[in-house]
Order: structure tokens, then C-alpha cells, then sequence
């Protein structure tokens, strides 16, 4: 997950920092730091994109129409 897809999916579903961090089990700061590039564990980014995967998608380089990454909302039917 690059910083610009988790600044985009939290954007998406609607979740403030200290929301998103609550329900990943970390810090605000964590998320805040993640969101301007910095470098976070594995386990750290695994668990934000679990709360963030029951509503998007996180799509990979090339899967985008403009080739880059991004996310889409998940469909609610």
C-alpha cells in the first residue's frame, strides 16, 4: 500500500486519522506518518488495510486506467 492509496481509501470510506487508527489498533501518528511517506512494519500496514479492505479495493501499478495505483469502493450490492 503506497501513501497516496491509504490517504484515498480512508478519503473514500469516509474515516478520520484517529477513526482509521482505532480500528487498526495503532496510533494517529501512525497513520499520519504512513500518509507522508514513511516506512511502517508490516504488520502495521496489514492490519489498516484490513479495516480499509471491507470497503475498497486496493489496486496495484498497471491496474488503473492511468497505469499508476489507486483504489476503488467495493460494490454494496
Amino acid at each position: 500500500m503506497k501513501s497516496i492509496q491509504l490517504k484515498m481509501a480512508r478519503a473514500a470510506v469516509g474515516l478520520g486519522v484517529r477513526e482509521l487508527a482505532a480500528a487498526a489498533g495503532v496510533t494517529a501518528n501512525t497513520i499520519t506518518r504512513i500518509e507522508n511517506g514513511a516506512d511502517a512494519k508490516q504488520s502495521t500496514l496489514d492490519a489498516i488495510r484490513a479495516v480499509l479492505e471491507k470497503d475498497v479495493i486496493f489496486l496495484s501499478d498497471g491496474e488503473t486506467t492511468t497505469g499508476g495505483v489507486g483504489v476503488r469502493l467495493r460494490s454494496l450490492t
